[in-house]
């Protein structure tokens, strides 16, 4: 074969094996076409195209009045479709809605945003974030109104983005109980965790196409799912009560350099709890709620759990409790262990009562152990008679049941009975002890606590929560002797220092020692339990500081007084039992000066030759009556929310309203008496607002 054979021979090759790629490559277009087209087709909208949620607006939290603790309120993140708007809009608008966003935005020129806006439409971009930065309602609305953007979506090409952030009107008031929220806007703690399915609500579903720079732009075309928002629970907290609670621990804790602390303030009659306050000291030496003590915090209670063991003494025996006990002198050995009370030399022979006010732990130790040394088993039936029990259950999960071991558990030995009757080897929480105290203050009818009342979307009630059945745990006339035991305290024991001379307070102290490693050690446990006005019990209430390291270490020198504070801030505050005291001098030697601007009180009361003291130096304040003393407390001027202005004089009321931007109406005379907008509520959301006084 020669040269120019061979050369041909390839060439021919080569055209063959051409001619078969350029089959095979025509073949494969005609098949993607026609055979495979609808696939590929249905595969690129599913790649270009997706459902996303319409997230649901989170429900609100409220307060006993109404007012809101934690809402959701929408941002919103400005984007336009520049391809919407006509040629003619554009032209005649473009330069002033650049100039708006300039001014508004502060973060480029005029020109800048006029060029991104025109270039994003000549390259057929169907989405533009303007800008990165949040803006909230009612800067949506003043935006909505711009040249471009006021002809919408359709017409205009605007797009305002939606997400909502929880919002906390009292900022941290109760932070730990009203709990917080994930990135995803789900419960993680407290009331957001333990309600989050009815707060939630159901995320809706909408179309949205990808665009250049994994922008996703959502296609209202009508197949749109709208969300259905969360509903709202109603608490039984109330805000002046949290706040009173939550200023009289934080003083304690501080003053007495604790570890932690906590109180809870409970309705008699109804179990509600009003207040909840957690503290404890962080690294940095602040306190800040991070746990919620008052219904997790399992502690040996000590002296407070007496109430208990003595209530089940004279159930069992029908003693009086003024018989009489020799408690030796300050130590007795029980078995292989011996006991001391806190008074060196003992208090030798005392009545039962004196056992109690004096809070002897051999006393008691004794009446429980020659009582229930051969049947302990009815002991601990009396316990859970008294709520002490697994059954005991709470709103907020997470919390804790009490432990008390078993007459059958491998851990019982013949000390356990002694040592369990004054406080010892077992753990409670503080509210298993208030919950117990309640019960004494409420007749003997124990009511299990409630902290969430309803859940409602807008004014129709979706679910109540239905108020346990009273169940009694003891006489009346175990409980009157009860009620005389805790008043006793405050009257001639151990709480002798928070006695008022105006409404009693019955209660008990509690001192107990703290574990570590195995071994009590001597740092101490200290706390106060108890009611007011213990004639006509409207509030119980515990008060726990954990770890005073100042040279107070018991609960009546601790706890007692942070108690004492509360019960006199809302005696005081309380208009219907303010108005019963019959102490004529207490009514009158003081004027009723409620609240306004400090420097006009201070001078009023200067002159007037009235002690007055301040560990502030606010603007406006309103006042604290303690003894002899007016104190100036801080009032809450934050220029988002409506003031309190109850007890205000006209001038001072208005001045602070119409700050507010608020129109004000009055009738009357005097100080203000009401405000039909109640206080904490977002000022933007009214135009006016009405007050009576009186």
């Amino acid at each position: 074969m020669n040269i120019k054979k061979e050369i041909l021979f390839r060439v021919k090759i080569a055209f063959a094996f051409l001619l078969l790629i350029s089959l095979a490559i025509t073949y494969s277009i005609f098949d993607l076409q026609f055979r495979q087209g609808e696939y590929w087709h249905s595969k690129s909208e599913n790649i270009n195209f997706k459902f996303d949620n319409i997230k649901a607006s989170r429900g609100n939290i409220l307060s006993d009045d109404g007012s809101i603790l934690a809402t959701s309120l929408p941002f919103y993140k400005v984007a336009i479709d520049p391809s919407i708007a006509s040629q003619k809009l554009l032209d005649e608008n473009i330069d002033s809605l650049s100039f708006l966003l300039s001014s508004f935005f502060k973060d480029k020129t005029k020109t800048q945003y006029k060029n991104n806006i025109l270039s994003a439409r000549e390259n057929s971009r169907r989405y533009l974030l303007l800008n990165r930065k949040k803006i909230d309602y009612q800067e949506k609305k003043l935006l909505s109104n711009w040249p471009i953007f006021r002809e919408g979506r359709l017409n205009g090409g605007i797009l305002f983005e939606k997400k909502d952030e929880r919002f906390r009107p009292f900022s941290k008031l109760g932070y730990r109980t009203i709990g917080s929220v994930d990135e995803n806007n789900k419960g993680t703690v407290g009331l957001e965790y333990s309600f989050n399915s009815y707060l939630d609500g159901i995320d809706g579903k909408i179309l949205t196409q990808k665009l250049a720079g994994n922008h996703w732009m959502p296609i209202y075309d009508g197949s749109e799912i709208q969300p259905k928002n969360g509903y709202d629970i109603i608490t039984t907290i109330n805000v002046n009560l949290q706040d009173i609670a939550e200023s009289a621990l934080l003083r304690g804790l501080e003053s007495n350099d604790a570890d932690n602390g906590s109180v809870i303030l409970m309705e008699v009659k109804s179990g509600e709890i009003k207040a909840i306050s957690n503290f404890s000291k962080n690294k940095s030496g602040y306190y800040t709620e991070n746990y919620n003590y008052a219904i997790q915090g399992m502690h040996e209670p000590g002296s407070t759990f007496k109430l208990a063991s003595l209530l089940a003494y004279v159930e069992e025996t029908n003693r009086s409790v003024d018989d009489s006990i020799d408690t030796g002198e300050g130590e007795f050995r029980f078995y292989t262990e011996i006991m001391k009370d806190h008074k060196p030399g003992g208090f030798g022979k005392i009545t039962i009562k004196e056992v109690f006010e004096k809070s002897s732990n051999i006393g008691v130790a004794m009446l429980i152990d020659d009582t229930f040394k051969d049947k302990p088993q009815n002991y601990l039936n009396y316990l859970k008679k008294f709520g002490f029990n697994d059954n005991f259950d709470f709103q907020i999960f997470g919390s804790s049941k009490p432990q008390i071991k078993n007459y059958l558990d491998s851990t019982w030995s013949k000390v356990s009975l002694p040592w369990i009757a004054h406080g010892y080897e077992l753990m409670l929480t503080p509210l298993h002890t208030l919950t117990f105290y309640n019960a004494i203050a409420n007749g003997g009818y124990y009511i299990e606590p409630q902290i969430v009342k309803k859940v409602k979307n807008a004014n129709e009630t979706i679910l109540e929560f239905d108020k346990s059945s009273p169940k009694k745990i003891a006489t009346k006339n175990s409980i009157n002797t009860m009620k005389l035991l805790l008043e006793g305290v405050v009257e001639n024991g151990t709480a002798d220092n928070i006695k008022h001379s105006n409404y009693k307070i019955a209660g008990k102290t509690g001192t107990a020692k703290k574990v570590y490693e195995g071994r009590y050690i001597n740092r101490y446990y200290t706390s106060f339990s108890g009611f007011f006005p213990s004639e006509d019990p409207k509030y119980s209430c515990i008060v726990v500081i954990d770890n005073p390291k100042k040279y107070r270490i018991g609960g009546s020198d601790v706890a007692a007084p942070v108690f004492k504070e509360i019960a006199d801030k809302i005696f005081i505050s309380d208009e219907k039992y303010f108005a019963e005291i019959e102490n004529e001098e207490f009514k009158f030697s003081f004027p009723q000066i409620r609240s306004g601007f400090r420097k006009d009180l201070v001078y009023l009361s200067n002159n007037m030759a009235l002690s007055n003291h301040s560990t502030n130096e606010s603007d406006w304040v309103r006042t604290k009556l303690v003894d002899n003393s007016i104190y100036w407390e801080k009032i809450n001027t934050n220029s988002i929310y409506v003031p309190n202005v109850v007890g205000m004089t006209l001038k001072d009321a208005i001045f602070l309203l119409e700050s507010r931007g608020l129109k004000v109406s009055f009738k009357g005379k005097g100080r203000v008496k009401y405000q039909n907008i109640p206080p904490g509520k977002l000022s933007k959301n009214f135009n006016s607002i009405n007050i009576n006084l009186g």
